[in-house]
C-alpha cells in the first residue's frame, strides 16, 4: 500500500471518492423502492416479503468479514468484493423481477438479497475505516459525514427513480446491478491509505464545515424535490435539471483538493513517521526509550487503567536486573486492541449494549413506521418515512460535529450524547404511546435525529477507545446490535402485539393507539436502561478523553500504531 505525506491532496481526493462510494453503500436502504414488485410480480405474501426484508437487514449488518479483511487487504480489494456482491445479488433479483428467469426458488431470492445487501457492508466498511485512519484527528466529524452520506443514499436513489426512471422497480434494480459496480470500479483507486497528519491543521476545520454545509443543502434539496415530484406534474426538463443539481452537490467535496491545488497553503512540513526529523514518534524519539521518559499524557493514561498493571519504569528495572522476562503488556484504552483483547473489556460491552438498546429500539419503530402511521389514521406514510430519513441524516451529521466540538472543548466523552439522546428517546416513546393529536410527526423527527446521533457516536467512540488497527472488525461487531434489536423488539415484540390487537378487532388491519402502545412503553423502559449504561460508560471513560484530548486536540498514544 502506497502512503503519501500528511497534509497533501490525496486524503481529500479519497474522501471525495468515498462520498460517492458511500452513496452506493446505502443501497440496502432502498428495499422499499422495489419490494412491491417482488410481491406483485412474483406473487409473494406479506409474510414472505417480510422475511425477504429480514434478509436485507441481515446482509446489510453482517460486516465481520469486511472488518477482518480491512486488516489484511488494501481498500480496493475490499471494495472489489462489494462490487461483485452487488452485481451478482441484484443481478439475480433483476432477472426475477423482469421474469427473464421464471420460477426461481424462494430460497435463491433470499440468498441473492443477502448477497446484494451485504455489498453495503463491504463498501461502507472500506471507506469508513480508510478515512478514519487518514483523518485520525477528526474521527467524529469524518464518521458523521460518511455515515450521513450513506443515510442519504435512499433519498438519492429515490430521486433517480422518480425523476429519471418513472418509478420503475426493475430499472432501479438494474442501476444497482450495473451502476454501483461502475461507480466503485471507477473510484476505488482513490480510496487508499495515506500517512495521516499528527498535528492539527487549522484549514481542516474549514474544509469539513464546507462539506457539512453542502451535504445539509443536498439533504434539504432532495427532501424538497421528492415532495414536489409527488404533488406537482414536473416536466422531464425540470427533472433532469434536478438530477444535475444533485450531482453537483455530490461533487462538492472535490472542490477541496482542487482548491488546495490552485491555492496551496504554506505551512510547516509534517513528515511521515520514521523520518529523521519527524515531529511525531520517529527515530529521534526512539533514541530515548519512552519507558524512561513518560509524558504527562502517558502518565495520565496509566493512572486509570487496570490496577494490577506494573508501571513501565518498574518493569524496565526488573528486566535489567534479570528478575523477570519482558512480556508484551496489555493495551490500554486509547491504544490499538485486538478484537479478542477488546472483548474482555467492560467498556466494550457497555458500549455494545447501550448501542443495542438505543438503535435496536429505534429500528423497531423504523421497520413498523408505515403501520404505526396507518393505525393512527395517517394515509401518506411516505412522508413519515422521508421525515425519519432526513432527521436520521441530520443526527448522523450533527452527532459527529457536535461531539467533536465538545470533546475538543472540555474533553467530554462522546457517549455523553448517547446518554442525552436516549433520554430524549424515552420521552419520544412516551409521546408515541400517548397518541396525542399532532405529535406523530414531531415524535418521528425526534426519533430519527436521536437514531442518527447514536450511530455516528458509536463509530468514533469505538475507534478512540480501542484504536484504528482493528477498528473495522470492532465497529462491525457493534453494528450487530441493529439486526438483533430488529429481531427481538420488532419481530418478536411489536409484531406479536400488533397481531394480537388485530385479532381482537377482527379485521385485516389494526387501528388505534392500542396497536403499538405497549410496545412503546417497553421501548421507553429499554432506553431508560440504555441511559443508565451510557452514564456509567461516560464516567468510566472520562479520564481516557482527558488524556486523548489534552490541550484541546486529539493526540495519539505513543504506543499506538496504525
Amino acid at each position: 500500500m502506497n502512503a503519501v505525506k500528511a497534509g497533501t491532496r490525496p486524503p481529500w481526493v479519497g474522501f471525495a471518492a468515498a462520498v460517492w462510494i458511500g452513496i452506493c453503500a446505502g443501497n440496502s436502504y432502498c428495499f422499499p423502492l422495489y419490494s412491491h414488485s417482488l410481491k406483485s410480480v412474483l406473487g409473494f405474501s406479506q409474510q414472505q416479503l417480510t422475511i425477504l426484508g429480514v434478509a436485507n437487514d441481515f446482509g446489510e449488518n453482517t460486516g465481520i468479514l469486511p472488518g477482518i479483511a480491512c486488516n489484511y487487504f488494501p481498500p480496493w480489494a475490499v471494495l472489489l468484493v462489494g462490487v461483485f456482491s452487488s452485481f451478482f445479488g441484484y443481478g439475480v433479483l433483476w432477472l426475477a423481477i423482469t421474469r427473464t428467469i421464471v420460477n426461481l426458488p424462494y430460497w435463491i431470492l433470499w440468498i441473492a438479497l443477502v448477497l446484494a445487501a451485504n455489498s453495503s457492508a463491504w463498501l461502507g466498511t472500506a471507506v469508513i475505516v480508510t478515512n478514519l485512519r487518514n483523518f485520525p484527528l477528526s474521527r467524529g466529524t469524518v464518521a458523521g459525514l460518511l455515515k450521513g452520506y450513506i443515510a442519504l443514499s435512499a433519498a438519492v436513489f429515490t430521486e433517480v427513480c422518480t425523476m429519471l426512471l418513472n418509478g420503475s422497480a426493475s430499472a432501479i434494480v438494474l442501476v444497482f446491478t450495473i451502476g454501483i459496480p461502475v461507480i466503485c470500479l471507477s473510484l476505488m483507486y482513490y480510496v487508499r491509505p495515506c500517512t495521516p497528519a499528527f498535528e492539527a491543521d487549522p484549514s481542516e476545520n474549514g474544509h469539513f464545515l464546507f462539506t457539512q454545509g453542502s451535504s445539509l443543502i443536498l439533504a434539504i434539496f432532495l427532501l424538497t424535490t421528492t415532495m414536489l415530484k409527488g404533488t406537482l406534474n414536473i416536466s422531464n426538463t425540470i427533472s433532469y435539471t434536478f438530477i444535475a443539481i444533485m450531482v453537483v452537490f455530490l461533487l462538492a467535496p472535490l472542490a477541496i483538493p482542487i482548491k488546495m491545488t490552485l491555492f496551496p497553503a504554506r505551512k510547516k512540513l509534517i513528515r511521515p513517521p520514521g523520518s529523521s526529523d519527524s515531529l511525531v514518534l520517529g527515530e529521534a524519539d526512539s533514541k530515548t526509550d519512552p519507558l524512561l521518559t513518560l509524558s504527562s499524557s502517558a502518565a495520565n493514561l496509566t493512572s486509570f487503567n487496570d490496577s494490577d498493571d506494573v508501571s513501565d519504569v518498574d518493569m524496565l528495572l526488573a528486566v535489567g536486573e534479570g528478575a523477570v522476562k519482558m512480556k508484551k503488556r496489555r493495551p490500554r484504552r486509547g491504544e490499538d486492541f485486538s478484537f479478542r483483547e477488546a472483548m474482555v473489556k467492560a467498556d466494550f460491552w457497555l458500549l455494545w449494549t447501550a448501542y443495542f438498546l438505543g438503535v435496536g429500539s429505534g429500528v423497531t419503530v423504523l421497520n413498523n413506521l408505515a403501520q404505526i402511521g396507518a393505525s393512527l389514521g395517517v394515509d401518506d406514510t411516505n412522508t413519515l418515512l422521508s421525515l425519519f430519513s432526513f432527521c436520521n441524516f441530520l443526527g448522523r451529521l450533527g452527532g459527529g460535529a457536535v461531539s467533536e466540538y465538545f470533546v475538543r472543548l472540555n474533553a467530554i466523552p462522546r457517549t455523553f450524547w448517547t446518554m442525552a439522546t436516549q433520554v430524549i428517546m424515552v420521552l419520544t416513546y412516551l409521546l408515541y404511546a400517548s397518541a396525542l393529536n399532532g405529535t406523530l410527526y414531531a415524535a418521528t423527527a425526534l426519533l430519527g435525529t436521536c437514531y442518527g446521533v447514536q450511530i455516528a457516536i458509536m463509530i468514533s467512540t469505538s475507534s478512540e477507545l480501542f484504536g484504528l488497527k482493528n477498528f473495522g472488525l470492532i465497529f462491525n461487531f457493534m453494528q450487530l446490535g441493529n439486526p438483533l434489536g430488529a429481531l427481538l423488539f420488532s419481530g418478536m415484540l411489536a409484531g406479536y402485539i400488533y397481531d394480537t390487537e388485530e385479532a381482537k378487532q377482527g379485521g385485516t388491519t389494526c387501528m388505534g393507539p392500542a396497536c403499538f402502545r405497549f410496545t412503546f412503553l417497553v421501548l421507553a423502559c429499554v432506553c431508560g436502561l440504555g441511559t443508565i449504561l451510557s452514564l456509567i460508560l461516560t464516567i468510566r471513560i472520562r479520564p481516557v478523553y482527558q488524556m486523548l484530548y489534552a490541550g484541546g486536540s486529539f493526540r495519539l498514544p505513543q504506543s499506538s500504531s496504525h
